[in-house]
């Protein structure tokens, strides 16, 4: 007799999943769940997908199948594509095959993983071959998208195959019960990356020397630009004011607040901001995003940290390297992304080392290679729930399923701030992690290689590019640049509608009308004028205006958005009131009221972004900014100090205007703003209330108008945690249903994706 056993015929059937399925170790997962379950079979990986032959009695075939979904590892995000019976003898037994690359793939990159438990506990145990090691790694944490080169998700197709497997890190890659089974990152202190610290007039170091160079180097309060996953952060101890200061200096960053990284110490943590639940979750999970938190009163953290707020821009190390750092050194250090304001992220050791020569005094670099650069992803607890600032490591790309199919695959271009893109096609949509502001030519050039790096690791060419309809953004320049070059067609889309149509796309209400208020800084409207405090009411493809604030003449151009006193000053202006002593520049006041009155350089605008913006301005916080955003938010944080308001704060007056629409008179706030009787946080706080009060009363004059039921809150005015806290519970009590999102950023970073919603829309 040979031994070989014969194929046994019985049920078979062929399942397909996809989504979040490759790098997360779902091949061994259905390997030793097929054993559990007495399946026999093959599971591989296609392209971006996990292909199964399962073979078994029908009962267990069904329990296999629903235990894929139900029982899938922590960071896999499996969706069922398919299931198909077929005739087909099935060898007794279950393997894992190679990856084959199919026909109509549906490629799906995971994002970057923080290090898992079983990893932290072998780091820190002196007996594993990989204690110390700061580029551990599995098949549930590790690098990904920023290592992949292309697909499938293979070593060889990573930034690791330069580093081939010893024999013990090999014996464990082909083990399919071993939980680093084909963790395509995977390496030891024998062959894998290393790190080596360098800092002027001292001898280079490696190894764990260089981690000790580089943690005594934080002690003595020097600046350490450290390579991560996906680029360098800058690194100094958060306590030390000097240290602090100087970092603002070099940084050219006098006021936008650090994130600071926490060592896994709750008592750390718990001394500095206030987490609770929801918040523990959020900073623990696989993605380790910054998350913005309450600053606990006397936390003992440099005041140069976030002068002025409220809030700290916590987080807890986001890989192994970082982690060692954090435990190292023991007490909070100040991690902020290395680039310059407005540039992509520096992944490059000479050129960071280049680019950062004036600001870093050393540099911890290591030599894994990084395909893409990634920033950090912020969120924030906003109404009970993380809701995304801003989308990159550990999030990112991310990928949704469209409420329709695509014709033809679209490029969706975004806007000019926080700039993001999207690549739909079928019925997907891929969005990119965080690219910046546009204002800078190396963030256009980062822009253009996310959009060939899309079309080229999903192996999708789009035949339309959607637009914002501002012709000034440098989105829509670059992508009408690249439409005559490759003779595809431009569509725009304007910016509020595409604000609206992101909320909707995400929280799906279905077919009825939804109101969203689409509040931000400014956006071009279809009127010519600059939009920013509208109500639209509608669906995808068919929105229309029906209420705004009034709008007002606004004098400076794109200048008046880093210059909150021109919106303080011409609202005054607009009202007849001589703006407050202070208000005004010593230089240039007098030129600027002639040409406001004049008309010059004047654009007219009632973006409730601008109304936040004088008020900050109004009550001495921020006259001119130096980050966009700042005086909103310094608002927000003074009034996050007020004692509590009593008895419901009265909105603005509302009217209809000749041509129908409902407006809100800002007018109507000057006094209470200006009144300088009353506390400065208790006149911020009063006008938080008025704006909640002012939104609550647009959507019940709207329901009885159009019987809308659902009402959603879109555009960056709406990060502002204070407004939505006083607004959501208010509309829910009125008996609003209340949409806000979580997995698509409100601001500008959503406009991609919203951009891909609209045009389906219109079909």
């Amino acid at each position: 007799m040979s031994g070989r056993t014969d194929p046994v015929p019985m049920p078979a059937l062929r399942i397909e999943l996809g989504g979040g399925v490759q790098g997360v170790g779902f091949r061994p997962f259905v390997y030793r769940l097929a054993r559990r379950h007495g399946v026999s079979g093959w599971v591989r990986n296609g392209l971006g997908t996990v292909e199964i032959l399962a073979a078994a009695d029908p009962a267990i075939l069904d329990r296999f199948t629903a235990a894929l979904l139900a029982e899938a590892p922590p960071t896999a995000r499996p969706g069922l594509l398919g299931v198909t019976p077929v005739a087909e003898a099935v060898e007794p037994g279950f393997s894992i095959r190679d990856s084959a690359a199919t026909e109509g793939a549906r490629p799906a990159f995971p994002p970057d993983l923080a290090p898992c438990p079983d990893c932290l506990r072998e780091l820190a145990d002196r007996s594993d071959r990989r204690a110390g090691y700061p580029f551990i790694n599995c098949t549930q944490c590790g690098p990904r998208y920023s290592l992949i080169r292309r697909l499938p998700y293979d070593r060889a197709n990573t930034a690791m195959a330069g580093f081939p497997l010893c024999p013990a890190c090999r014996a464990e890659y082909a083990d399919p019960l071993n939980r680093r089974f084909h963790a395509e990152p995977v390496a030891c202190p024998d062959c894998g990356p290393h790190c080596r610290f360098e800092a002027a007039g001292a001898p280079s170091a490696a190894g764990e020397a260089a981690l000790a160079a580089c943690l005594a180097a934080l002690r003595r309060g020097l600046i350490v630009a450290v390579r991560g996953v996906g680029g360098y952060h800058l690194l100094c101890d958060a306590a030390d004011q000097a240290a602090v200061a100087a970092l603002r200096h070099r940084k050219s960053r006098p006021d936008k607040p650090f994130a600071v990284l926490f060592p896994d110490d709750a008592r750390t943590l718990d001394s500095c901001v206030a987490a609770d639940a929801a918040a523990r979750a959020a900073l623990r999970g696989p993605a380790r995003p910054i998350l913005l938190l309450p600053r606990r009163p006397g936390a003992p953290l440099a005041p140069a940290i976030a002068p002025g707020f409220g809030t700290i821009g916590a987080m807890l190390a986001d890989s192994p390297l970082h982690h060692l750092l954090a435990e190292g050194f023991g007490a909070p250090l100040v991690a902020t992304s290395a680039n310059r304001s407005g540039e992509p992220m520096l992944t490059d050791p000479d050129a960071a080392a280049a680019a950062l020569a004036g600001i870093a005094d050393a540099f911890l670099h290591h030599d894994r290679p990084i395909e893409r650069p990634v920033d950090d992803s912020v969120l924030r607890i906003i109404d009970g729930a993380p809701r995304i600032l801003r989308a990159g490591r550990g999030l990112c790309p991310i990928e949704r399923a469209l409420p329709f199919r695509l014709a033809e695959p679209v490029l969706a271009l975004g806007g000019h701030m926080k700039s993001t893109i999207a690549l739909g096609f079928a019925d997907r949509v891929v969005i990119s992690p965080h690219l910046g502001d546009l204002d800078d030519p190396a963030a256009l050039a980062g822009l253009a290689r996310m959009a060939a790096d899309l079309q080229s690791l999903y192996g999708i060419a789009p035949r339309r590019l959607l637009v914002d309809a501002h012709p000034g953004y440098a989105s829509t320049r670059w992508a009408r640049a690249e439409a005559r070059a490759r003779g595809l067609d431009i569509v725009p889309v304007w910016h509020h509608h595409a604000h609206a149509s992101a909320l909707a796309g995400e929280m799906a209400p279905g077919a009825a009308p939804l109101l969203v208020l689409t509040w931000d800084g400014v956006g071009l409207g279809p009127d010519g004028t600059l939009w920013g405090g509208e109500a639209l009411l509608g669906r995808p493809g068919a929105w229309r205006r029906v209420a705004r604030f009034r709008p007002f003449r606004l004098q400076g151009g794109d200048a008046a958005s880093r210059a909150p006193w021109r919106s303080a000053a011409a609202l005054c202006w607009a009202a007849g009131i001589e703006p407050p002593a202070g208000l005004l520049p010593e230089e240039g006041a007098a030129l600027a009221r002639a040409a406001w009155a004049r008309e010059l350089n004047c654009h007219r605008t009632g973006a409730a972004g601008r109304l936040f913006d004088a008020a900050a301005a109004l009550l001495g916080l921020c006259r001119v900014a130096s980050f966009e955003g700042q005086g909103p938010a310094l608002l927000e944080s003074l009034a996050d100090t007020a004692d509590d308001i009593t008895g419901p704060a009265p909105g603005l007056p509302l009217a209809d205007a000749a041509d129908g629409v409902i407006e809100a008179d800002w007018s109507a706030a000057l006094p209470a703003l200006l009144d300088a009787s009353v506390p400065a946080a208790r006149r911020a706080a009063a006008f938080h209330a008025t704006m909640a009060a002012t939104a609550l009363a647009i959507a019940e004059t709207v329901r009885r108008r159009h019987g809308v039921a659902a009402i959603g809150l879109a555009g960056g005015v709406f990060q502002n945690r204070n407004l939505v806290e006083r607004l959501a519970p208010a509309l829910r009590a009125a008996g609003f249903a209340t949409l806000f999102g979580e997995a698509i950023a409100c601001n500008d970073a959503g406009l991609s994706f919203g951009q891909i919603i609209e045009y389906g829309g219109r079909a």
